[in-house]
């Protein structure tokens, strides 16, 4: 049966249609100005390009710094990713799956941390890192960044992990299962789409982190990309290569959306079960 529209019904979809727009415009526009020569973008910044300029790439990877700010920014997230969803992944469990004196009191304080503004914390921390001699070092952004905890992850993971039937986890003990072979091996595997949308948050927040490693890092060359962003951005005002910026720009846009595509999938399923069944 074919759905009857109406006419607000066009109207919301040609609002939508211009919302997107105004979301992809500015990336197309980025890109085609990355192929243009510095003339051609100040003669007229809405002209496209005569001839791409495919060089401007390879300048903004070895000249800017960009390819050595990309690996950094791989170890970084990386190493973050993995140890943060394993301990978000962990402390959901604990909160939704296990009963416990104090838990509820623990949720409280979790919670708490909701209302409390995160840049009180910044001084504190960077006292202890320092006394740790963990600044600039990139594995020491690590370890801070994994350990801090986000109230929006639990409630997320949690909400998916509390909607699996607590059969499973009974059936699993009259095997002989112990609790850490019950979270890995039956807790986890159901729970892939939720960890997988929690990963995919994770990710895109460490990956354009700019606030921490700006403050901890002191040498340029373990800059991740958004600093590294920052530091070209600030060479412009000398040099005025806004097309090689461009190129650097588009660089830095490439793995977000390689993990968008890979992901898409799995990351819509896991948001929209967890906040029905949270």
């Amino acid at each position: 049966m074919k759905e009857k529209r109406t006419f607000m019904d066009v109207v919301w979809r040609v609002l939508l249609y211009a919302w997107s727009l105004t979301i992809l415009f500015p990336l197309v526009w980025v890109i085609y100005e990355s192929l243009k020569s510095n003339p051609e973008f100040f003669k007229d910044i809405w002209a496209l390009p005569s001839e791409p300029r495919w060089q401007n790439y390879s300048k903004a990877w070895n000249q800017y710094g960009f390819g050595q700010s990309l690996l950094n920014t791989l170890y970084y997230v990386g190493g973050s990713l993995v140890l943060g969803l394993f301990f978000t992944t962990i402390n959901a469990y604990a909160l939704t799956r296990m009963q416990f004196k104090g838990r509820k009191l623990i949720w409280g304080l979790i919670m708490l941390s909701l209302f409390l503004p995160g840049i009180n914390a910044l001084v504190p921390q960077y006292v202890v890192m320092r006394e740790l001699n963990l600044t600039n070092s990139l594995t020491g952004l690590i370890l801070l960044s994994s350990l801090g905890e986000s109230v929006f992850y639990l409630m997320l993971l949690g909400g998916f992990m509390s909607s699996l039937p607590m059969e499973l986890e009974e059936s699993a003990t009259m095997d002989g299962a112990t609790l850490f072979q019950k979270f890995w091996r039956v807790i986890v595997p159901l729970s892939t789409p939720g960890i997988v949308t929690v990963g995919v948050f994770k990710f895109l927040g460490f990956y354009n982190n700019f606030l921490a490693p700006f403050i901890y890092l002191s040498d340029p060359k373990k800059y991740p990309i958004a600093v590294q962003m920052y530091s070209a951005n600030k060479q412009m005002e000398f040099t005025a290569d806004w097309v090689t910026l461009f190129a650097g720009v588009t660089i830095a846009m490439v793995p977000s959306i390689i993990i968008y595509i890979l992901f898409q999938k799995l990351l819509m399923e896991g948001a929209t079960m967890g906040a029905v069944k949270g």
